[in-house]
């Protein structure tokens, strides 16, 4: 029984994988980038089929690569100098979505502490379906892209901080006390720089006793997968200690190696994997009720992302079309507006309703950024 069951898990994700180059090549034929294709390939496969536990592990795996194959394709010295940017970026890219998102639901549903949450899953940048898109159209390396990448990480912190505040307004009992989450935050960038200083200095003299190569990718994919897994253990995204993981590598001589090979074995299995699990996600259902308040809600997200970001880019030197298209970059949400959105929901901070709203926000923001994205670079695509 056992087998038969395994077997069952073998043929659904050789479905999906199907399903995803499917929808990758139509979308290719109407140049698009191919992750819109497998998203939507991924919401018609959820009605004949559910998301089970190992389509999201392998999701997660998927989510952890991206970032760590943008960590490699990172020039350190170029997001050092992006950090007062990012930084801006992100602040406005908070505030602003917040703001226009959380005044928008508390009008329906007169609720603060709820409407503060839903304004919270709008501001969790998720970066995956950007990075894919940007290596697609080949400007992942440009100075947009870098700031969008230290933005991201940077709204990410703010995120957990301000829903470690949200919920102890709401839960006193539940929530941690403030200063050890900054604690903890700070404890996972101060490992970091541990073990990006002895990898630099060690990698290069162990090397020498290494055969070959594909074992320093092997320990490269170890790290990346612990760094992961200790950042969501101390209450960082795990995104956050795979992409430095990919940074820490990309300053040894064996970054074009490593991204090579993980980008291989990414972009065959784990990519389209993870954007049809997007779809997959989707409750066309659960779409149906209040669909007026989502869309209300995804535009406000958007543009509040849009006008958010791009007033920080503007400030610190950007021009007009590169500040577009920073915000653009910072529009998708996924992974941690959902992580946001149950969390709410099991706490009983949100209702269905509200959790409905941050479903139709990771959607549609996923599903417009990559031809909006696509769009807002024709000019150089063009040249």
């Amino acid at each position: 029984m056992k087998m038969k069951a395994d077997m069952e898990i073998i043929f659904q994700v050789g479905i999906l994988l199907l399903a995803a180059n499917i929808g990758g090549i139509i979308s290719r034929k109407f140049k698009q980038p191919a992750v819109l294709g497998q998203i939507i390939a991924g919401i018609i496969m959820g009605m004949v089929m559910e998301k089970t536990e190992i389509i999201n592990s392998f999701s997660e795996i998927g989510i952890l690569f991206f970032l760590f194959i943008a960590g490699l394709e990172t020039d350190v010295e170029e997001l050092k100098a992006s950090g007062k940017s990012s930084t801006a970026i992100a602040v406005m890219g908070v505030l602003v979505p917040m703001l226009l998102v959380s005044s928008a639901a508390y009008f329906f549903s007169n609720n603060l502490i709820s409407s503060l949450v839903v304004g919270l899953i709008s501001i969790a940048t998720s970066v995956s379906v950007s990075v894919q898109t940007l290596q697609e159209i080949g400007f992942l390396k440009t100075k947009q892209g870098v700031s969008i990448l230290g933005a991201a990480i940077i709204d990410d912190i703010i995120g957990v901080i301000l829903l470690t505040i949200i919920i102890g307004m709401a839960l006193p009992d539940i929530a941690s006390d403030i200063r050890i989450v900054i604690f903890k935050i700070i404890l996972v960038f101060v490992i970091i720089i541990i073990v990006g200083i002895i990898i630099t200095k060690v990698l290069p003299k162990v090397s020498m006793f290494i055969r070959t190569k594909d074992v320093i990718v092997g320990f490269s994919l170890v790290l990346c997968l612990i760094m992961a897994y200790v950042s969501e253990e101390l209450g960082v995204a795990g995104i956050t200690g795979a992409y430095f993981a990919g940074v820490i590598f990309s300053r040894t001589p064996y970054a074009h190696k490593i991204s090579h090979d993980v980008q291989t074995m990414s972009q065959i299995f784990f990519a389209p994997i993870f954007f049809v699990a997007i779809g997959l996600g989707v409750d066309l259902h659960a779409l149906g009720h209040d669909i007026v308040l989502s869309l209300i809600l995804l535009v406000l997200g958007i543009i509040g992302k849009i006008v958010g970001c791009g007033w920080g880019a503007k400030a610190t030197g950007f021009n007009h079309r590169e500040s577009l298209q920073i915000g653009i970059g910072m529009v998708p949400r996924a992974e941690v507006a959902l992580i946001i959105a149950n969390l709410g929901l099991y706490l009983g901070i949100i209702s269905k309703v509200e959790f409905s709203t941050a479903i139709v926000m990771v959607i549609g923001s996923s599903l417009i950024t990559p031809p909006l994205l696509k769009w807002s670079f024709k000019k150089e695509l063009e040249s």
